[in-house]
């Protein structure tokens, strides 16, 4: 338990968030089972994870070790860690205090803040209002990125979508012709096959 506590600057010993530990938990967990590994695991260096299905992820995992089995609501938690999304293809996490066989540096990662204020926004001090800003811009710029990921991602899929339709045309075309010649022609048609 010493491992999972870590003392703050205000000497008070501080543990990581229930999450983090779950999560961790879930990952060194199958680990050792391969049946698990196909579901979520560790990437290739141990310095974040990749969720390979979401669908079981969801139906199993997630109730086993959150008792829910909402992926949207397990990311929106890794947001609020500060859980960065580094693949587009693939639902891959990484926090530099999020690593595998580094249990204590669970106690590192911390909340992000979002503190409701009762201020308006012209009445805050002016470096907040800068931070503020740098980290609006942040965030939007990761959206914007994330947007043109998904965009690229959803041509990609029409793009595979518009082959399929040509190709299902194409093989409708070869079975009607098919059927139709032998419709035509049965018995030559059926010496052909044998």
């Amino acid at each position: 338990m010493d491992e999972e506590m870590k003392q703050s600057p205000g000497g008070k010993t501080k543990s990581p968030a229930p999450f983090l530990l779950k999560t961790y938990d879930l990952l060194e967990g199958v680990r050792d089972k391969s049946n698990g590994q196909r579901i979520v695991s560790w990437n290739g260096d141990g310095t974040g994870f990749v969720v390979w299905s979401p669908d079981e992820f969801s139906e199993i995992m997630l109730p086993r070790y959150f008792k829910h089995n909402n992926f949207s609501s397990f990311i929106r938690q890794l947001n609020t860690y500060g859980f960065k999304k580094i693949a587009s293809k693939r639902w891959e996490f990484q926090h530099d205090k999020f690593q595998r066989g580094c249990r204590d540096m669970l106690a590192e990662i911390t909340r992000k803040k979002c503190e409701p204020s009762i201020f308006p926004p012209f009445l805050k001090a002016s470096k907040d209002n800068r931070a503020d800003s740098a980290d609006k811009k942040s965030d939007c710029l990761s959206l914007m990125e994330e947007n043109e990921s998904l965009r690229k991602q959803n041509l990609d899929l029409q793009t595979q979508i518009s082959q399929l339709k040509a190709l299902e045309m194409k093989l409708m075309d070869c079975l009607n012709v098919s059927i139709q010649g032998h419709h035509h022609h049965p018995h030559n048609k059926i010496r052909r096959l044998f």
